[in-house]
């Protein structure tokens, strides 16, 4: 694989001068990573669609104290290039190899894949399983959700027009108080030009997964099986705070319940898929905020797996 293999110095952010990581030229496009601490193998956090590398920041820093721990934006997401999305799991998994190459992070690493990202750990395994010690996936997408999740039946249309307008008319408000919460703890210096990014790309998580239900499912159902890795997959049982404001409390009440029972099947033949797989419940956890609601638990699983992987 061609790498080029220039580093670029400096400070890079958001919006303003984030002391926190670099960009690195890959193959001509501009990506940025951050690495701290030492060991193998690499933690490497997979965001999901529209979320980027320091939203996990506060489970990052916990595993620069063990191992080396990655955060990284894809192309077109945070402070990476631009360029359009969505993109094929293909392209990612390509990016994501070459850049880690290029930043000088070794094989193999414990994929932390959170939604969205989830799709491209599994896809990354599936075609470098060599270079694949372990995994996490924090409610990851699945090619399953399309057939068996509970429809939405017409009778709700008039509450979901009206939530969603009420949203739009106040999503700075709504979801700038989400976000706060969501970083509370995260310095100041990060925090204000994270949200400030976050409210001026709402939109950019139903872009980056505009796929999900075609090319993506498509790549990981051909792509073969998962290898024989240690696996945690995580299933968060409350409502996520940033779908609510646009889904009807009636559509709420009525699927909310029958929905998890679809994610709890789903999740834990996932995790049966491999020998050592294993399926966690979180009921307090929400999908966006898994890391966030549950940090500990997040956390736990992930020394869990570098325990195992170390073990091998």
């Amino acid at each position: 694989m061609k790498n080029d293999t220039k580093k670029l110095h400096g400070n890079t952010s958001i919006s303003g001068g984030l002391p926190i990581g670099n960009l690195y030229s890959v193959e001509g496009r501009n990506l940025f990573l951050h690495h701290a601490g030492i060991g193998s193998p690499a933690v490497v956090f997979l965001p999901a669609a529209g979320m980027v590398g320091l939203d996990y920041l506060n489970i990052h820093n916990e595993m620069s104290q063990h191992t080396t721990s990655v955060i990284y934006d894809r192309a077109g997401t945070g402070r990476s290039d631009q360029m359009k999305l969505p993109r094929s799991a293909l392209e990612v998994t390509n990016e994501l190899r070459s850049l880690l190459h290029t930043a000088g992070i070794p094989a193999p690493y414990l994929f932390v894949g959170h939604s969205l990202g989830g799709i491209y750990a599994r896809r990354y395994a599936q075609r470098f399983p060599e270079e694949v010690a372990g995994m996490l996936l924090p409610e990851p997408a699945h090619e399953d959700f399309l057939n068996e999740t509970p429809k939405f039946k017409i009778r709700y249309l008039p509450q979901q027009i009206f939530a969603i307008l009420k949203t739009l008319l106040n999503y700075k408000q709504i979801y700038g108080r989400l976000f706060e919460q969501m970083f509370a703890e995260w310095p100041e210096s990060v925090r204000g030009p994270l949200i400030d990014y976050h409210l001026g790309t709402l939109l950019k998580t139903f872009t980056e997964r505009k796929n999900l239900n075609s090319e993506l499912i498509n790549e990981v159902r051909s792509g073969g099986d998962m290898p024989d890795i240690p696996l945690i997959v995580f299933t968060a049982m409350g409502i996520d705070p940033f779908m609510a404001p646009i889904m009807s409390k009636s559509f709420l009440s009525d699927t909310w319940d029958a929905f998890n029972h679809v994610k709890n099947r789903i999740y834990s033949k996932l995790a049966n898929s491999v020998p050592r797989g294993e399926h966690r419940i979180l009921k307090n956890a929400g999908h966006t905020t898994i890391h966030t609601d549950c940090p500990d638990e997040v956390v736990h699983a992930i020394l869990d797996l570098l325990d195992l992987c170390k073990k091998e």
